[in-house]
């Protein structure tokens, strides 16, 4: 599985996924950087079957009206420091890429990892 992690979301997610073994791309390392519009995130994400990890509801709004990105982990923690994140990840990362072998859209936050389609 490959990712791609949006730019509200820190560039230290991307390194922990990598430090896992997993491919994961942070929008600080596109050419346009933090600055990379949704819809070339989306372009990027169905070009390279990358699962986009987001806390944008406009993500998930366009998934459900025209199934793009390829797949989405839609992040509904509020305001978590980056410590607390990672923790999170990690207490869940077998699970996480276990459900999105199955699914396309999964929402993830501190009390539950549910599918959404």
């Amino acid at each position: 599985m490959k990712f791609l992690i949006d730019a509200q979301l820190p560039k230290a997610l991307a390194v922990f996924m990598r430090e896992k073994g997993i491919d994961a791309v942070h929008t600080l390392e596109l050419p346009n950087r933090n600055a990379t519009k949704d819809s070339e995130i989306r372009m990027l994400s169905m070009a390279n079957e990358r699962i986009v990890i987001s806390k944008d509801a406009d993500f998930y709004d366009s998934y459900t009206a025209k199934q793009e990105p390829y797949k989405l982990v839609y992040l509904t923690i509020g305001n978590l420091s980056n410590k607390d994140l990672l923790h999170l990840f990690d207490k869940n990362l077998g699970h996480l890429m276990a459900v999105l072998e199955r699914s396309s859209v999964v929402e993830m936050n501190q009390h539950f990892l549910i599918t959404l389609f």
